[in-house]
């Protein structure tokens, strides 16, 4: 069964994927762009499974919609939840985040804060 991230509109969607994390670099840091785009890449494989998908386009889903737990505009602490659900989903996907993936995540964090 081939899963389109698309179809989960409007709670995800690639282009505004892109859009966020890049206007949200320094705000959100390192960490939680590096935890979402290995997530993304993880996902991107054709060998990773659909419940893995599921769970990943989740937590980038949690991540784009501006209703959290704490407010990403809150100052210091605003991605504390995004992180915290970020990371059960990397745990929980752990399986399917190669060193390939890594690679491909990193590259992407060198190319955005040199």
């Amino acid at each position: 069964m081939e899963f389109n991230p698309n179809e989960l509109e409007p709670q995800f969607n690639e282009q505004r994927f892109w859009r966020k994390l890049r206007a949200n670099l320094r705000r959100a840091g390192k960490e939680v762009i590096r935890h979402c785009l290995c997530l993304h890449y993880a996902a991107q494989k054709p060998e990773t499974p659909l419940w893995a998908k599921t769970v990943v386009y989740g937590a980038l889903a949690y991540f784009l919609i501006p209703l959290d737990a704490i407010p990403d505009a809150v100052f210091v602490i605003g991605y504390s939840d995004d992180l915290a659900v970020l990371s059960a989903a990397l745990v929980t996907i752990s399986l399917y985040v190669d060193a390939e993936v890594e690679r491909q995540a990193d590259r992407k964090l060198r190319e955005w804060f040199g």
